[in-house]
């Protein structure tokens, strides 16, 4: 007969619960990612667009006959959407991947960018980001990137609450707009967005500002998805998710950066912004409201 001590039965107890914590926490996160097709459809060029494993990712193609782009099946209103990207490879100059919220409202649209703009072999990949609030855009900020986002997989992620819209990558902040509506400075809450990507052409702008063409003899050029992760309230639905406090996203910790994230934010306009429209003095003689007010 086997006489279990008081230590060996703390310890079984102990595998016991830990296998019950693994077990749980693996059910958590199999939850989300989601699988493509359940949060997304193919906006245009269905055979541009091909599932990857079982689903789970996705490969983006453009070549001379079309680019390509995908839409989320509901549109958002507050929360957070992340997705990896591997971004074109080698000479990807002309090209821009662009993954952005968009309310789709005309002139007065809202929406959240990041455009991420193709380069010549070997030079730093830009990224740039974008707000539009009632219609008015032309907030563009760029950083280049520190590392190679086409070797591997990063998280880019857009946050949003009442508060602020924070981009983020493999999340370091890069961009925070802030709610300043009690200096009169209008913020996008109001309307949901759909959740959107697309890989097209635009070498009239994208690559040092169109001086470098897009080289066709490169194509097709691919850019790669997966673990597609929405949360957020969803519309049409319960008329008061949006406006409800207990939602995580809109907790006091979500409320502004924490110290860390305000020094990677920091580091990040330091050493690797390389355009700022409130400092760009050819296009704004004067600060614009937002600028002033702190963004």
């Amino acid at each position: 007969m086997v006489t279990l001590t008081s230590s060996s039965l703390k310890y079984s107890a102990f595998i016991l619960i830990l296998l019950y914590a693994l077990t749980f926490s693996f059910s958590l996160v199999s939850a989300r990612p989601a699988t493509f097709l359940q949060d997304f459809k193919i906006a245009w060029s269905d055979s541009h667009i091909k599932q990857l494993d079982g689903g789970r990712g996705i490969q983006l193609i453009l070549d001379q006959n079309s680019g390509c782009g995908f839409a989320s099946k509901s549109k958002y209103l507050f929360g957070r959407v992340s997705m990896k990207i591997k971004l074109v490879p080698g000479d990807s100059a002309g090209t821009v991947t662009a993954f952005y919220m968009n309310s789709d409202t005309d002139n007065v649209r809202d929406e959240l960018d990041f455009e991420f703009l193709g380069n010549r072999t070997g030079q730093p990949y830009t990224v740039q980001t974008n707000v539009y609030v009632h219609g008015k855009g032309d907030k563009e900020q760029r950083v280049n990137l520190w590392f190679d986002p086409s070797a591997d997989f990063h998280t880019y992620t857009i946050f949003w609450n009442h508060h602020q819209a924070v981009f983020s990558v493999d999340g370091i902040p890069i961009r925070v707009y802030k709610n300043n509506e009690a200096k009169g400075i209008p913020f996008p809450k109001f309307q949901p967005m759909g959740v959107y990507s697309t890989l097209w052409e635009a070498d009239d702008w994208a690559t040092r500002g169109g001086l470098e063409k897009i080289n066709w003899s490169k194509s097709p050029f691919y850019a790669y998805y997966k673990d597609f992760d929405i949360e957020g309230c969803a519309m049409p639905g319960p008329a008061n998710c949006a406006s409800n406090p207990s939602n995580w996203w809109e907790g006091p910790a979500y409320q502004q950066l924490s110290p860390v994230q305000a020094r990677q934010y920091r580091w990040v306009r330091m050493n690797h912004m390389i355009y700022d429209y409130c400092t760009d003095k050819s296009r704004n003689p004067a600060p614009p409201p937002e600028c002033r007010a702190g963004i």
